[in-house]
């Protein structure tokens, strides 16, 4: 069966992109690889060695029924995560022929062949890793009340077979993305990624991955124990593996685990510092200080769009800003 994987990211993160292209090109050489491009190439000439060898996919080029307003209303985060069921919608038409399609966020590295991930798309139409599988053993950040704030599943990652259901399931999501992909915590929206506690509830053929290999983070570090040998990265010395990511980690800041935690450190945890040592090694290899000087095309200042929000729904009778929240209401 063939699978496509793609991820997400402006120009300032394309030595993350790049360095999971890079993981895959290894570990899954038959897996297609596509970076969607949340930017412009247009008049943005690279060094010659800083040119990517995989597909960019630039945000203009697929269909986006409310393109003005979402680059309008939403920071490049929030436009970020609300386009990513219209680059799933993109990939479905512009690939008949493919059966499994995966998102990764650039900040990931795949550590080996997806084997067990593809089995269980097999048998199943959605793969989805939930944040924890065992509780918080402390009121460090992050922790349950956290995750209730912002999802039960982690939405760096989702792996699809092409379905009637899972084509249900993306052009629900886009509708809800279209207008509700705000990081707005208090009104109860977080992105894309609230939106799937609700997939177990809806569709059917739902896989939650207890693979404590799946999408290793911070947020799970309490629970999972790394050992190498023979070759191969171990959690808890039984389970290779499969892909880790490095979300909230800067090669800037090279000490710090992630700027989302306070639970751990290097000298709590020295069995991760290898991982992060070799991605800091990879994004450093892959020009991330080239990158990052690259400013966005669709990027607005926060505290303008924050304003301009504020302004909005003040100037609004109180019982129109639920229907200015959304739109479509």
């Amino acid at each position: 069966m063939k699978t496509l994987a793609f991820t997400i990211c402006s120009i300032n993160y394309l030595a993350q992109a790049r360095t999971l292209g890079e993981s895959l090109a290894v570990t899954n050489p038959d897996i297609h690889y596509v970076i969607g491009l949340v930017d412009r190439l247009e008049g943005v000439a690279f060094e010659s060695d800083k040119i990517p060898s995989f597909e960019l996919l630039e945000l203009h080029r697929i269909h986006i029924p409310n393109r003005e307003w979402m680059e309008k209303n939403y920071d490049i985060t929030e436009l970020n995560t609300a386009v990513k069921p219209l680059f799933f919608q993109h990939f479905y038409k512009q690939y008949p022929d493919y059966q499994n399609f995966i998102y990764f966020d650039p900040d990931i590295i795949v550590f080996t062949r997806l084997t067990y991930l593809l089995d269980r798309l097999q048998e199943h139409q959605f793969v989805l890793t939930p944040h924890t599988l065992s509780p918080f053993p402390d009121t460090c950040m992050p922790n349950e009340c956290d995750l209730l704030n912002t999802g039960t599943f982690n939405l760096g990652f989702i792996a699809l077979r092409k379905t009637d259901q899972t084509q249900q399931f993306i052009n629900w999501w886009a509708e809800k993305l279209a207008y509700q992909a705000y990081n707005d915590i208090c009104n109860g929206l977080f992105t894309d990624q609230k939106w799937i506690n609700y997939v177990p509830h809806y569709f059917d053929g739902v896989y939650i991955s207890r693979h404590p290999g799946h999408n290793v983070a911070y947020w799970n570090l309490h629970e999972r124990q790394f050992t190498y040998r023979d070759g191969q990265w171990l959690i808890n010395d039984n389970w290779p593996l499969q892909f880790f990511h490095f979300s909230g980690y800067s090669p800037t800041s090279p000490d710090s685990i992630s700027r989302y935690q306070n639970r751990f450190t290097f000298e709590d945890r020295p069995d991760v510092r290898p991982l992060f040592d070799y991605y800091a090694e990879r994004m450093n290899a892959n020009f991330n200080a080239y990158y990052r000087l690259f400013p966005c095309v669709y990027v607005r200042p926060k505290k303008l769009i924050r304003l301009l929000r504020v302004r909005k729904a003040l100037r609004m009778p109180f019982e129109k800003v639920a229907h200015w929240l959304n739109p479509q209401a």
